[in-house]
């Protein structure tokens, strides 16, 4: 198999699409909108400036190409957050990858949107600006919860993967 850089390459980018696969279920069946990463984008265009939070991000001036920024984020934070897992699991974990590590650290991820990009973005605190706060934040947690799904279905990848490669 590749070296380990790929790897987590592989676990990240399949764990974000699990995830976002998870938000396309969520707007078809029951009309819940998803996160418009152009917002993400338009929040890092910010911070060159010195502009780290909004009162309310869909009102800061759009900046050039902010929708690609802000997916292009999206997937780096999927893979950064893969090599974290890697990381505190240790490589073995690719070899034999579990469930339970992955979906507690999918799970623990959620630190991220409640405590830096919903303040940031100007929805508060977990959510706590937001109309319905606890629908937010429980979506927030399946959400991340899904995620972690994703991280193991991307070790299964990397373990099957290594598996084919080395029947080569």
């Amino acid at each position: 198999m590749p070296g380990l850089a790929a790897q987590i390459l592989v676990v990240g980018v399949c764990a974000t699409v699990v995830m976002d696969l998870w938000a396309v279920l969520l707007r078809r069946v029951f009309g819940i909108v998803p996160l418009d990463f152009a917002m993400v984008g338009r929040w890092l265009g910010h911070m060159p400036a010195g502009r780290f939070a909004h009162a309310g991000i869909g009102r800061a001036t759009p900046i050039p190409a902010e929708k690609a920024l802000g997916w292009f984020a999206h997937y780096a934070i999927g893979v950064a957050f893969a090599a974290g897992l890697i990381a505190l699991a240790g490589r073995h974990w690719l070899a034999a990858p579990t469930l339970p590590p992955a979906l507690a650290f999918g799970v623990l991820t959620v630190v991220m949107p409640f405590f830096i990009m919903q303040p940031a973005l100007g929805a508060g605190i977990a959510a706590s600006k937001t109309p319905h706060p606890k629908q937010a934040r429980l979506r927030s947690l399946l959400t991340h919860g899904v995620f972690g799904v994703g991280l193991y279905a991307g070790g299964r990848l990397v373990h099957a993967l290594a598996g084919m490669l080395a029947l080569v």
